[in-house]
């Protein structure tokens, strides 16, 4: 199974840290706008990303919700008929969440650099360090935490789950709040 390491982190300053990441020599950016739906499995999540009526991918990953870099181990399949298939996985399982975003990625080596704009959470960053095959969890690692310091992405902006995690946490908050 493919694995990466990564981070996910809060940005305040979402044109700064753009301007920074450029400065990397990374290519793009590409415009990506996508809808994750994330439904209940039994380990680790899933979830169909829809990036147009005929383009998709099932996402199956499992990743510790922990602060700092972590390795994700995942699978992936593509489908030209995600909203078809939403229909069947919500009919099958329920959906736990829904996640819009839009996102800027830039390649940088085997690293992708995603510069999120989420819907009702604000901007993030996330570094994904594909490992090769054959390559050490910790050299990703370190690859990781030398553009944390090249970003000057502090380990107080780290966020140890999914955006699914942090839209739920909200509500909850605004639902307790309101009573």
């Amino acid at each position: 199974m493919p694995s990466n390491i990564e981070i996910k982190a809060r940005v305040s300053d979402a044109a700064r840290m753009r301007r920074m990441v450029e400065g990397t020599g990374a290519s793009g950016p590409q415009l990506l706008v996508q809808e994750d739906i994330f439904f209940p499995c039994r380990q680790g999540r899933m979830k169909l990303r829809i990036l147009s009526a005929d383009d998709g991918e099932l996402i199956c990953y499992d990743r510790p919700d922990q602060p700092g870099a972590k390795c994700s181990e995942y699978a992936i399949t593509h489908t030209s008929a995600p909203l078809e298939l939403r229909e069947v996985l919500d009919r099958a399982l329920g959906v736990l969440a829904v996640v819009k975003k839009r996102r800027l990625l830039y390649l940088l080596k085997q690293t992708r650099i995603h510069l999120d704009e989420v819907e009702n959470l604000g901007s993030f960053i996330e570094l994904e360090v594909v490992l090769l095959p054959g390559q050490a969890a910790e050299e990703g690692g370190r690859i990781v935490h030398d553009l944390m310091q090249r970003l000057e992405i502090a380990e107080s902006d780290l966020i140890s789950c999914a955006y699914a995690d942090l839209l739920s946490q909200r509500q909850n908050k605004d639902n307790h709040g309101a009573r």
